[in-house]
């Protein structure tokens, strides 16, 4: 399924993948996230094993009527407040959908899969 926007031009389509890829992108970036947690194990795994990068991996879309709900699946790096890390996530991924895509995220919903200790 697909967000499907009408223009004066036509009609854009715009896949779950791309709008799960964006978001995935904007998760990553923020200070304290270690990685995705993966919702999908066979694929995520046959991506590893490709070398193939994945921003998609711990991303649910879902289409709602005047938007989209995203799920999304992280894991934090010991010592960091999961509260606010959370809601950097949430801002930062509701901001890069209505500036990139032009779709506005209903809600979203972050997930804490697990902690990691990272040693330096």
């Amino acid at each position: 399924m697909a967000v499907k926007i009408k223009t004066q031009f036509g009609i854009i389509d715009i896949s779950n993948e791309v709008i799960a890829t964006v978001v995935g992108g904007a998760a990553t970036e923020i200070f304290g996230i270690v990685g995705m947690a993966s919702k999908n194990q066979i694929r995520d795994n046959l991506n590893d094993i490709l070398k193939k990068e994945n921003y998609s991996r711990g991303v649910v879309v879902r289409q709602e009527d005047n938007g989209v709900a995203v799920d999304v699946y992280i894991i934090v790096s010991y010592g960091t407040k999961i509260s606010e890390v959370s809601r950097n996530v949430q801002e930062k991924v509701k901001y890069n959908l209505e500036s990139m895509l032009g779709i506005s995220a209903n809600a979203v919903n972050v997930y804490v899969q697990g902690v990691r200790v990272l040693n330096d």
